[in-house]
């Protein structure tokens, strides 16, 4: 169906930009077959990925490394070259002199979801905590002088390097309207429209892209926004449901659909894409927490046939490496509190055991990692 979803609004600079209607589209989403199927499968995958991750023996061990796969995803989509791994090293303050100089922006990223979780439980979510979020997402790293946390007063647009306004793929709308714009799609937020929660969060996150109230970060903060409104609503009990994935591998698509919302009102199509990637990476999310339980149970097993009574400090030490995956002999030592000698020994049985690998070829100064672990979270 075309639709007008706004209007074009040429500016006394010469350029024309793109100021939305507010939330629900009108005339309303039209519900085809296909549409209704999708968001059932998507609410069904939703649930199943909720009960998996009930199902953990420690639930907050998944959401630690899900949050950092999410935050190298949503960041290598703005063209950060830094990777899981990279993270995790920074995390161990491991030291690489060949390490991309982007890994601050992942790490701000695992902030700034952190921060906004923690004050969701005290602030409803508002633009104001919007801003909030946005600025531990920007602080001190590329984009930290487009004032951060703040939405913009002059006019940003979207294109290639080098485009400039007249020749912009898209220009959001202009600064003066955007007080009124943001405060429509805040009480969207909150209101019931009748609609099924998953197709609200898809109109949400693309009249946020279509408003892009900051001057950098918006492609970020929008997919931020997708997880804290899950988790307002109280649809997850944790935040694990993140499309950056599933954006990544169509990003082409996910632009272009995007941009059919403004110049056709085509909200029907880009609905269908976006239930489609809740179902799929909701599918996956769940199938990777079923992988852990079984990877934990069967280290767990072999951990106790080799080492027999002596396990308790390989237990101890394999529980924690959930949380810190890429490690050092001085870790073991300080962690479980034994000689360096007795660390050594005990992640030299584990290399036997190939449950740790040795990443280096170093004689000194070595680095293990879970690999086995790591690897379920790797792209």
């Amino acid at each position: 169906m075309r639709r007008e979803s706004g209007t074009w609004r040429h500016q006394l600079e010469g350029y024309t930009a793109f100021v939305p209607h507010d939330l629900p589209p009108t005339p309303p989403i039209v519900f085809d077959d296909e549409l209704w199927v999708l968001n059932s499968n998507a609410d069904r995958a939703l649930g199943k990925l909720n009960g998996s991750i009930e199902a953990l023996p420690n639930p907050e061990l998944f959401v630690f490394m899900y949050i950092r796969k999410e935050a190298v995803l949503s960041s290598q989509i703005e063209g950060t070259q830094a990777s899981l791994g990279d993270v995790l090293e920074v995390e161990a303050q491991i030291f690489d002199p060949t390490r991309p100089d982007d890994t601050e922006e992942i790490l701000n990223y695992i902030a700034a979801l952190n921060y906004g979780l923690d004050r969701l439980d005290t602030l409803p979510l508002s633009m104001r905590l919007i801003r909030e979020i946005h600025k531990e997402l920007m602080r001190g790293v590329r984009g930290q002088h487009a004032t951060p946390g703040e939405f913009r007063v002059s006019q940003n647009w979207i294109g290639p390097a080098g485009a400039g306004l007249k020749s912009a793929s898209f220009v959001p709308p202009p600064p003066s309207e955007l007080p009124r714009l943001l405060g429509a799609l805040e009480s969207y937020l909150h209101v019931q429209d009748g609609l099924p929660l998953l197709v609200r969060l898809g109109l949400i996150h693309a009249q946020f892209e279509t408003l892009h109230p900051f001057l950098d970060g918006n492609g970020r903060m929008g997919r931020l926004l997708i997880a804290f409104c899950l988790c307002q609503q109280q649809e997850l009990g944790k935040p694990v449901l993140y499309l950056s994935h599933y954006l990544k591998r169509n990003r082409a698509r996910y632009y272009d659909l995007l941009q059919a919302t403004r110049t056709d009102g085509a909200w029907e199509e880009w609905l269908k894409f976006f239930l489609r990637g809740v179902a799929e990476v909701a599918n996956e999310a769940a199938e990777t927490a079923r992988k852990i339980v079984q990877m934990r149970e069967a280290h767990r097993d072999g951990l106790i046939s080799v080492l027999g009574r002596s396990a308790g400090n390989g237990l101890k030490l394999l529980e924690s490496l959930y949380r810190h995956p890429i490690f050092t002999v001085a870790y073991v030592a300080e962690h479980l509190d034994i000689s360096v000698q007795a660390a050594n020994n005990l992640v030299e049985r584990l290399v036997s055991m190939e449950l740790v690998q040795e990443t280096t070829g170093n004689k000194r100064n070595r680095i293990f990692r879970y690999h086995s672990y790591v690897a379920l979270f790797s792209d």
